[in-house]
């Protein structure tokens, strides 16, 4: 029997292999060559709550579920904009994918992330732009553009946006191809580069994954777009039990962050809860050759287990993408150093 295989989009690739290696920091690197990025209207309540936390990523939610966002591709940035008359670029962010998601998975995701303190607040926001009343029992789909290494500006460094027109309701893409991006990203660039943390040099040779043509260096991916990213690349079901259900569904660290592990999508697997304990526990492991195996413990400890022994032997569920498998590297690290046959 073959291990089932999942397709995904393409234009993911660069998030998979990480490299362990890389500077701690979470920095995004820019080249200088032709580079498109996006001005999106940003909610000044959202932006406002966020310039004080400065978190490590952000979910730019969406009202609506918007079943695209093909503007930059993974790496290029989308930079903030207030809502007119407040003509200001007052910072950005790395993007790193697109989805669309109920607002309870995004808000258990990212939570005060979402640029609201609680999630009651979000629902509220929610409900304001899409002009419905209120209901508690609603769980709306919202489209979640994620960003890695935000950065926000000082009220001093607002970057006015010559020429905004009043009917660019979601916002306008430029490329540094044109004079008016040029000129725009050089003053966004100007204001990084006082942001060390946030931007270095790239060198050519550099081993970083790139996108697209050798624009942009990824930062590393935070904690809520490794649980999104892998939840997508996995099509939403549990790589051993087939499960569906998005709410019980986890993305699995296969090394763990705290122990030397990484965000890199093949340190990742989409388990159904229990199944991620197990894993977790060392009652259950998943061999480099795709294969499930039970530990006899569960049986010995537990005189029980019978639901998990008829896993025993089964092929996991891959991506179809190979840069997005589970590495047989972290793979062979958890059969010897956490499972106990």
């Amino acid at each position: 029997m073959e291990q089932g295989i999942i397709n995904v989009r393409p234009g993911l690739e660069a998030h998979a292999a990480e490299s362990p290696d890389a500077d701690s920091s979470n920095r995004q690197g820019i080249l200088q060559s032709s580079m498109k990025f996006f001005v999106a209207i940003t909610d000044s309540d959202w932006y406002g709550y966020l310039s004080e936390l400065r978190p490590d990523e952000v979910n730019f939610w969406q009202p609506s579920a918007s079943s695209s966002f093909r503007a930059i591709s993974p790496g290029e940035p989308l930079l903030f904009k207030l809502h007119s008359p407040n003509d200001y670029i007052v910072g950005g962010g790395f993007f790193s994918h697109h989805t669309v998601l109920p607002a309870s998975f995004a808000w258990a995701t990212f939570g005060p992330k979402n640029g609201a303190a609680t999630e009651d607040e979000m629902r509220t926001r929610i409900e304001r732009y899409r002009r419905v009343e209120p209901n508690a029992s609603a769980d709306y789909s919202v489209g979640c553009i994620l960003l890695q290494g935000p950065f926000f500006f000082s009220r001093e460094e607002w970057l006015p946006v010559p020429d905004w027109r009043r009917e660019i309701v979601r916002g306008k893409g430029y490329t540094t191809d044109d004079e008016a991006g040029k000129r725009l990203w050089d003053e966004i660039e100007l204001r990084l580069k006082e942001r060390s943390t946030l931007l270095k040099e790239a060198a050519v040779g550099d081993d970083s994954p790139r996108f697209g043509q050798p624009q942009t260096v990824l930062t590393r991916l935070g904690q809520g777009a490794f649980r999104v990213i892998v939840t997508d690349i996995y099509k939403r079901q549990c790589a051993v039990t087939n499960s569906h259900i998005l709410h019980v569904l986890d993305a699995a660290h296969i090394r763990p962050y705290a122990q030397g592990g990484t965000h890199s999508l093949n340190n990742g697997l989409l388990l159904r809860q229990d199944v991620h304990t197990l894993f977790d526990r060392g009652y259950l492991t998943v061999t480099p050759n795709y294969r499930v195996e039970v530990s006899h413990r569960l049986k010995d400890e537990f005189d029980n287990g019978k639901e998990y022994y008829a896993l025993q032997g089964k092929n996991i569920l891959v991506p179809e993408s190979p840069v997005f498998r589970p590495s047989e590297e972290q793979l062979t690290w958890h059969n010897e150093s956490v499972y106990r046959p």
